[in-house]
């Protein structure tokens, strides 16, 4: 017999596999049509995040395990986010159509509202499931990095210069590293 977590992340462990499955095939079809892709690094630098993302929160979500007070709203907070999850790596990487080419800068821009507005949702969204789980706002450490995560995905959204968004992927890239191994290097 299952107990209650093991149950419930189920559902949430489908979502998360979705999510790594849908960045891996978009790999693949790069790797496939790498004759008419163009590259563009900043969408292979959030891609790595996504990944990253995925990992942590599912590495996180053990701490969960002995929690025996489950309600539908705790359960959905979590599946909220981790569906915001897969929206981030459904939206990085574009579908490869037969016979044209790919210029992974084109889809950037174009999709770069729609990928930091999901992303600002899903980082203010883990906050809220925090008050959700635990009736209080996140650690300040955790905090302060979701604070900034938020803020960085906003003036993402609000600038389509170039520049900004070459550094906003590299500083991601190094902040997230720092928040995984400061917050949530050992288990449990």
């Amino acid at each position: 017999m299952l107990d209650a977590f093991s149950y419930l992340s189920v559902l949430l462990s489908v979502i998360l596999g979705l999510a790594i499955a849908q960045v891996l095939q978009g790999y693949r079809a790069l790797a496939l049509n790498r004759r008419k892709v163009r590259l563009y690094w900043p969408s292979l630098v959030w891609s790595a995040i996504i990944l990253a993302m995925v990992a942590q929160h599912w590495w996180a979500s053990f701490s969960l395990a002995g929690r025996g007070d489950w309600s539908f709203a705790a359960f959905a907070a979590i599946l909220i986010q981790t569906a915001l999850m897969y929206m981030m790596a459904a939206l990085v990487l574009p579908d490869i159509p037969a016979d044209e080419p790919i210029d992974l800068r084109d889809h950037y821009f174009r999709e770069r509202l729609s990928f930091f507005g999901v992303a600002a949702a899903a980082i203010g969204w883990s906050m809220v499931r925090e008050w959700v789980l635990e009736g209080r706002l996140p650690e300040p450490a955790n905090l302060a990095f979701h604070i900034v995560f938020i803020v960085m995905s906003m003036i993402a959204m609000a600038s389509p210069r170039e520049g900004l968004q070459k550094l906003f992927a590299a500083t991601s890239a190094i902040i997230f590293t720092v928040y995984i191994a400061l917050l949530f290097a050992r288990l449990g």
